[in-house]
């Protein structure tokens, strides 16, 4: 679509309103209004992290001009936007969270010396301006205020510039000597890998997360009975953990998967429109994503009636006998990949146990047969932190084939889903599916439980449940 093209489809847009036009409507809004608070922020506590990561990309690219954007606005439907989340990486790299500015760029230029960083943002553009009243995209009388270059130059101790001269600027810079995220695979898997060791910063954000996480499930299990008596059981549960999310943090961390009855065998059930039935479990997968942009990832799985049938119990203790073995194993020096191979032991053990094929746990386990996984598709866990599925860019050899080192935070989430169809196991433990992930954090001797304030054991469940459902 040609720029003259989109222009009048957006006149069109525009057309619904009523809005007051001319020099003098111009003059006359712009008057009269208290003058702004120009006093700078205190610097944010995350700034001095950012620097480090910014010297870090200058240094791996030397000589190059870094291009990272925010990203923009995304459409949902005709003139209505999603919620803006800036791209990852920016943000990891400013420390600018959930107050980014559309539209924003960060630029490293690494030509010379150290290289210096400029943040390139669509600033405050005043009351007397015909963008403030009348443009309803990004006019700050629709949209609110932004903030001024010196207030986001002081809060985030970074050189700030307007938008308005980023074009010009690289316009200096030779086309060959600028790298993006969009043409540069080399700078997506470094940006990606530079996330695999949080920061003192990041592991006090992880911790927020989770604290407002566990808020959240409160909060689900509060509403449990209410979810019982609507049709669309799941929707309760989901809108319950949202609150929280919203009223804790900055959105969700990725959409809620409220899964009920058989809809847990579903691995990514988002559709959360059915019922929630006393005697069946509820897998609940949720993160709250706060401010800074960090995001938790927690599963529990919940007897709906607050009590656990012995079956239900059976296959619960099974999952958690998986994720406690690789609790036991995790630490500085072993591979990434050996903790989901611990996991899958005690998965192929339980399954063979019961009888679901014809072998051993031993033989299952061979590269060519791999029978319990049948049960078990997914992996055991995850990278985690400003990206729910954190750096998934990473080169394998960073990711799966990598030594677990201090510092790095990853899920621990093994699972069991027998689906309701499934001819392959008995009756009794069609439709259900159990998880339980947890956030961990690598620590000198081991690994420190992030979500361990949250009931994990049956037993502990039930009384943790009996609790707030009184």
């Amino acid at each position: 679509m040609s720029k003259d093209a989109a222009s009048k489809l957006a006149a069109r847009n525009a057309a619904r309103s009523h809005r007051p036009t001319g020099n003098k409507f111009v003059k006359y809004i712009g008057t009269n209004w208290a003058a702004p608070d120009t006093k700078l922020p205190k610097q944010d506590a995350v700034a001095p992290y950012a620097a480090d990561r910014r010297a870090k990309i200058a240094k791996a690219f030397k000589g190059k001009v870094v291009v990272i954007a925010s990203g923009e606005e995304l459409v949902r439907s005709n003139d209505t936007n999603y919620r803006f989340r800036a791209h990852s990486a920016f943000a990891h790299l400013t420390g600018w969270g959930a107050a980014t500015v559309p539209g924003s760029v960060l630029v490293i230029d690494a030509r010379k010396g150290a290289g210096k960083a400029t943040l390139y943002f669509r600033e405050t553009a005043g009351r007397n301006t015909d963008e403030f009243f009348s443009n309803s995209q990004i006019g700050e009388f629709w949209v609110g205020p932004r903030p001024g270059l010196a207030q986001v130059s002081a809060l985030l101790n970074i050189k700030t510039k307007s938008l308005s001269k980023l074009d010009a600027d690289l316009k200096e810079v030779s086309k060959k000597d600028i790298r993006t995220l969009e043409k540069s695979i080399k700078l997506v898997e470094f940006v990606s890998e530079l996330r695999l060791v949080k920061d003192a910063y990041e592991i006090a954000e992880m911790k927020k997360s989770v604290a407002a996480s566990i808020k959240g499930f409160e909060e689900v299990v509060r509403n449990l009975k209410a979810a019982t008596k609507h049709p669309r059981g799941e929707r309760i549960v989901e809108g319950a953990f949202f609150s929280q999310a919203r009223a804790e943090g900055n959105d969700l961390g990725y959409e809620t998967i409220a899964a009920a009855g058989e809809h847990a065998c579903t691995l990514h059930w988002i559709i959360n429109n059915g019922p929630v039935k006393p005697g069946e479990l509820l897998l609940l997968d949720a993160g709250v994503e706060v401010d800074s942009l960090y995001t938790a990832d927690v599963t529990r799985t919940l007897p709906i009636n607050g009590k656990f049938s012995k079956i239900q119990k059976e296959v619960y203790l099974a999952v958690l006998e998986a994720a406690d073995a690789v609790f036991a194993i995790a630490k500085p020096g072993v591979t990434y990949s050996q903790m989901h191979k611990t996991a899958m032991a005690v998965i192929a053990k339980k399954t063979a146990a019961w009888g679901f094929f014809k072998g051993t746990a031993e033989q299952s386990l061979e590269l060519d047969k791999q029978w319990h996984r049948r049960w078990m598709i997914h992996g055991t866990g995850h990278h985690l932190g400003l990206d729910v599925h954190d750096c998934a860019q990473a080169r394998r050899e960073m990711y799966h084939d990598a030594v677990l080192e201090e510092g790095m935070i990853f899920t621990i989430e093994p699972g069991l889903y027998f689906h309701k169809d499934d001819l392959m196991v008995p009756k009794a433990f069609r439709g259900i599916g159990v998880r339980i992930e947890d956030d961990v954090l690598v620590t000198k001797n081991g690994v420190q439980n992030l979500t361990g304030k949250l009931p994990r054991k049956p037993e502990e469940i039930e009384a943790w449940m009996a609790k707030l459902l009184a």
